[in-house]
């Protein structure tokens, strides 16, 4: 991060984490500082690979941002909702219900959540070149150099190991991965900021007070910077949903569905969900920061060949010959996500409920 002298920022203030004896998901903890290198990697890589094949979700336990720094992104995240007027945050608005994309600005009550209730949080989204095309509201362009830096480092020093790693568990050349996620190629990966809102007792009645419904993420990796108001649960193997534990400045990172498709079903998209806090936490507004990575828009999510996979071993979502593009596979997903009618799946609306376009499977809610 930059070590000149930092326009200020008013700061955000969490409150402590829940003393609530909640039923907490036992996610392994890695020590990642052993990343860097590449016999570090090869150590960490059997480790790795097992926890994201079975858990799906692992904690990186990395002190390479100080708690000052992180605290910091989120000093700066808060600034677009709480220093910029809603009609200058509406003229950034994102355009994904025309075009698919997220970045930008996603105003509150986009988003049907269920029984009519729509959804409680906005968002900015911060495409990882900062400076490539997209224009930022007016407060936030003192910032601009950090947030490049921010995403620099989630992009490059965590990222990118991430994907070594996971590279060299399906026996793969480290880059295998990498080489499809380039910083400046065209694409969607981006630093994302979700401020989520407390709602009425009626809109949680008429939920079951779930906030945004079982699902798995788009793109290949979210990298979600711990933050102390729980929310965020996960579908444990026995398919029970268990909360996850805030951990300070830790890092809680998972696959999607595009890395899913690119491994062949060796990696597996992992289904979560965010519902209302616990009750010592209620009435309060939750911030998160995010990284969502997605492969470039011109890489075709199809199988890589690796010798981890026996022939039969290899799972398809598509044909190889018909599958589409990340900037499709994107496009499609969050133009249906919270926007279009879901069906329930083998009629139990209570459990699952699907989004199907030209017999594709495009998305699916797990509730």
């Amino acid at each position: 991060m930059p070590a000149t002298t930092l326009p200020p920022a008013p700061r955000w203030v969490p409150p402590p984490p829940t003393k609530e004896n909640l039923d907490w998901a036992d996610l392994p903890i890695i020590d990642f500082s052993k990343a860097s290198t590449p016999e570090g990697r090869a150590e960490l890589a059997p480790r790795v690979c097992d926890v994201m094949r079975t858990v799906g979700f692992m904690c990186i336990d990395w002190a390479s941002l100080t708690d000052d720094q992180t605290d910091r992104i989120f000093d700066i995240g808060d600034v677009v909702f709480t220093q910029v007027p809603e009609a200058e945050r509406m003229q950034h608005a994102s355009k994904l219900a025309e075009e698919g994309s997220k970045i930008g600005y996603k105003p509150r009550q986009l988003w049907t959540i269920d029984n009519g209730v729509r959804d409680q949080h906005e968002q900015y989204a911060c495409h990882r070149t900062v400076y490539g095309g997209q224009k930022h509201p007016k407060a936030l362009e003192p910032f601009l150099p950090e947030l490049r830096a921010f995403s620099e480092f989630n992009h490059y020093d965590v990222l990118h190991n991430i994907l070594r790693i996971l590279a060299l568990g399906m026996e793969l050349p480290e880059d295998t991965f990498v080489k499809m996620h380039g910083f400046d190629a065209v694409g969607d990966s981006h630093a994302r900021w979700i401020k989520y809102h407390p709602r009425t007792e009626e809109d949680e009645s008429k939920t079951n007070s779930v906030w945004l419904k079982g699902h798995t993420d788009t793109g290949t990796v979210t990298i979600l910077y711990s933050q102390p108001i729980s929310a965020l649960q996960i579908l444990s193997p026995d398919g029970k949903w268990r909360w996850v534990k805030h951990i300070d400045n830790a890092l809680v990172v998972n696959i999607g569905e595009s890395l899913e498709m690119l491994s062949g079903g060796f990696y597996k998209a992992t289904i979560h969900r965010v519902v209302q806090p616990p009750a010592d936490q209620r009435g309060r507004t939750r911030l998160g920061t995010y990284y969502f990575a997605l492969a470039d828009d011109a890489v075709r999510l199809v199988p890589v060949a690796s010798p981890a996979l026996a022939q039969g071993d290899v799972a398809r979502k598509f044909a190889d010959e018909r599958a589409p593009t990340m900037g499709e596979w994107r496009r499609m997903r969050y133009m249906a996500y919270g926007l279009k009618e879901a069906v329930p799946v083998g009629g139990d609306v209570a459990r699952q409920e699907k989004i199907v376009e030209n017999g594709v499977l495009v998305l699916k809610y797990y509730n």
